[in-house]
């Protein structure tokens, strides 16, 4: 037989609670019209509905940019775990 690789479920970890985070805050804050349906503070004469969203935009990125990192680092963190679990043949704690 075969010998298949060992599947296991994801885990939750605090890094993977902030990614998720980051990810989630622009739809929040996109999703709650009524926080910025309003045209005052303009700012330098454009309407706080328009600059608002512009600003998310700006924020959104940032925050993407985080996480992707965030999960880069978490993946990394991960296969060396594994491959050191592997090279001593027991599991990584």
């Amino acid at each position: 037989m075969s010998s298949s690789p060992e599947v296991r479920p994801p885990v939750v970890t605090p890094v993977r609670v902030i990614i998720g985070l980051c990810l989630v805050a622009p739809f929040v804050a996109m999703l709650w019209v009524g926080s910025y349906a309003k045209t005052d503070p303009a700012f330098i004469g454009i309407p706080f509905f328009y600059w608002y969203q512009m600003l998310w935009v700006l924020i959104s990125t940032a925050l993407t940019m985080t996480a992707y990192k965030l999960w880069q680092h978490d993946q990394r963190s991960r296969a060396a775990g594994d491959s050191s679990a592997s090279a001593t043949g027991g599991e990584a704690k």
